[in-house]
Order: structure tokens, then sequence, then C-alpha cells
């Protein structure tokens, strides 16, 4: 799970292992059927807290599973930002995310299944992989190694093409997933202006692994 700020006191660190209860459960529930209609008593038995305790944090169950996808998206960036530290060529940096995501398929299973059904809403999003991503393009397009020219727009087409090797990866785990990803990577660096060599050697590095 995402790690934010620790709380100041018990009664902060109780509040927010309970709202942190809430949210695992309901990322269960997305991971494991993605119906959002369970009753707010079921979430709270799986999250093993009062019926209660759920209006002290949530609104509404809109609210809670939104907050839910959120955490995943946040733990997804963070993982891949863990495995890409040292790596400054912004193509690489491209090439790394979409490899890696491939392999955490197998890795991290509920987060993949929870990215594959909610994560399209969400490429634009101020948390999770987008504003990253968003912030490599930038960098790529302002160096010149990417001549695409509104990284916005590039957001829009790499996202849904990483949300499309998520659903391959699900659906097909026969298919070699380091194979497919480092071709669909290798395509959108292409679709970036990196020279088809380049882009080819650029996929083709040795990754970091995901655990």
């Amino acid at each position: 799970m995402p790690t934010s700020a620790p709380p100041r006191n018990r009664f902060e660190r109780r509040r927010a292992e309970t709202r942190q209860a809430l949210v695992r459960a309901a990322r269960q529930i997305l991971a494991e059927t993605g119906d959002t209609s369970a009753s707010i008593q079921a979430i709270a038995e799986r999250a093993d807290v009062g019926f209660g305790s759920f209006y002290n944090h949530f609104d509404s169950k809109t609210e809670l599973f939104d907050a839910a996808v959120t955490d995943a998206l946040e733990e997804f960036g963070q993982v891949i930002d863990e495995r890409v530290q040292g790596i400054d060529d912004p193509a690489e940096l491209v090439a790394a995310g979409f490899r890696l995501t491939a392999r955490m398929a197998d890795s991290h299973p509920e987060l993949m299944r929870i990215l594959r059904d909610r994560g399209l809403a969400y490429i634009h999003s101020a948390r999770g992989l987008a504003p990253r991503a968003l912030r490599d393009l930038e960098n790529g397009i302002a160096s010149g190694r990417f001549t695409c020219r509104n990284a916005t727009t590039a957001l829009s087409a790499m996202g849904g093409t990483l949300m499309s090797l998520v659903a391959l990866r699900l659906a097909r785990p026969d298919l070699d997933g380091d194979e497919v990803a480092s071709d669909l990577a290798e395509m959108v660096l292409r679709m970036l202006g990196v020279p088809p060599d380049d882009a080819h050697q650029v996929t083709r590095r040795p990754l970091p692994d995901v655990s």
C-alpha cells in the first residue's frame, strides 16, 4: 500500500488503520469481482471494522471505491518509481514502465486487475503513474528525445496502450510477457519520434526485477 505521513497520536493511528482497512477491502472487491454494488455492511465485515466506522471516513460507496482505485494506482506508481531509480533517458523510462508493468501481472495480480478494469478513466489522474509518465514525456520533448509536440496527447495514446498491455497479459498468460511488453514499448517509442533502431535497442536493455 502507498505510504503517507505517519499519524501523530494513537487516535489518529487507529483512525488511519480503519480507513486503510476499508480501502483494502474495497480493493479486494474490485480485483475479485469489480462489483461495486456490495453493501456497506459487507464491506465493513470484510474490513473487520464496525458498520458505523464507514461514515467516519467516507460519505458514500462511490467515494470509497474511488479512493481504492486511487490507492492502487499510487502503489503502482511507487513500485515503478522504485525500480527505475537511476535511469535518466526518457525513452528508457517509458520502455521500463511498460516492461515492468507486464511483469507485475505475475507479481501484483490484484493491482493489475484493478488497473485493467478501472485504469482508463484515470489516465490523466493527478496520482498514480499518470503524473510520472507526463513528467517523463515533458522531459523527453524538452530535451529533443521525443519529437511529439503535446505531452498530454501523447499520454493519452501511451496510457491507452499500457491498458491494452495489462488486459493482454491477464487474458493471455501463455504469451511471453517480456516480449509482448518490449514490442509494444518499441511501437510507443517510435510513435514518440525515437528512431526505429534506437527504439528497438532501448526496449531490450537489462531490466530491474519486480517483486
